[in-house]
């Protein structure tokens, strides 16, 4: 399985919110590259580039954008890599139209969505998904698992001394 992982965004104003998906893919060692490439501008390099994914090494593709975010779907239907779309939060409609412009997908043509702005959880996905024949990917997730669950008990903790001293 390719191992690679694109992280691609409609707009450079994009970057901001994908930077989270950056950090973390860094954080589990996982090699990415990060491009600009726009559905409705740059149609032709969209297609191209869904095209031959695959070959150029990419096993995962996350793809981010706001307002008629098409882009994770003009990319997932051409391809059968993976897709993870990242609606960004926009002026208008607080990022509904970007999170329904993602989500809402023809049959054949799926995309898996996370929320408004998670590009966290989308490069989370990426490594779950490569997860499955990496070992080393794998345990590392375990260990952000267990990360997450002791911040929550710390909470907790720090939650019931609160109330106690009210």
């Amino acid at each position: 399985m390719n191992n690679r992982v694109a992280v691609v965004m409609g707009s450079d104003s994009d970057f901001e919110v994908m930077k989270a998906a950056i950090v973390r893919l860094k954080s589990f060692g996982i090699p990415f590259e990060v491009r600009v490439i726009s559905a409705h501008r740059t149609p032709a390099e969209a297609e191209r580039f869904s095209k031959t994914a695959e070959e150029n090494g990419f096993g995962v593709i996350i793809a981010a954008a706001g307002k008629a975010a098409h882009l994770a779907g003009v990319i997932a239907a051409n391809t059968v890599l993976p897709v993870i779309g990242v609606p960004v939060k926009s002026s208008m409609m607080g990022g509904l139209d970007s999170l329904l412009s993602t989500v809402q997908m023809p049959n054949g043509v799926p995309v898996a969505t996370v929320a408004v702005n998670g590009a966290d959880n989308a490069a989370i996905l990426a490594a779950q998904i490569l997860a499955a024949a990496d070992h080393g990917i794998r345990k590392k997730l375990y260990d952000l698992k267990a990360e997450i669950a002791r911040e929550v008990s710390r909470k907790d903790e720090l939650i019931k001394t609160e109330v106690e001293s009210i």
